[in-house]
């Protein structure tokens, strides 16, 4: 199952990337996360951890599998039966704005369940990150 999103920002890579690498406060700008804590201090690095809590969803430890600051970070968690992969890539668009993409793909035996299950509430989360990091960058 792949679900994705993306939104357009007026503000630079720069400033996205230091919301969206900010884990612990996405419960301040989307409300798809309730609850957002870092296993360990410091900038969001290769293996780094946080515990996310949302709305209708077990509580979940995602690991960064992949990073490239300031451009795109990757990270996993699983629960039995299914692996959910996490992918934020920005993209610097030509007049100084960025794009946002917001990649959610589960893999696994139970992901086609989970999927139809709930497959809505998995795209209205990723619409609400994206909504909400827009909100959150651009220039007010």
């Amino acid at each position: 199952m792949r679900f994705a999103e993306s939104v357009d920002n007026a503000a630079d890579v720069d400033r996205v990337w230091e919301v969206q690498s900010d884990v612990e406060r996405w419960p301040e700008w989307t409300p798809s996360v309730t609850a957002a804590r870092r296993l360990e201090p410091g900038p969001l690095l290769l293996g780094s951890t946080a515990r996310l809590e949302q709305p209708r969803l077990r509580p979940a430890v995602w690991r960064v599998v992949e990073i490239c600051p300031p451009y795109s970070f990757a990270w996993e968690s699983a629960s039995p039966g299914v692996r959910t992969r996490g992918e934020h890539r920005l993209i610097p668009l030509e007049d100084g704005r960025t794009r946002a993409e917001l990649i959610l793909v589960q893999t696994g035996p139970l992901a086609w369940l989970v999927g139809l299950l709930g497959g809505s509430t998995m795209r209205r989360y990723l619409r609400q990150e994206a909504d909400g990091l827009r909100r959150r960058c651009e220039p007010r």
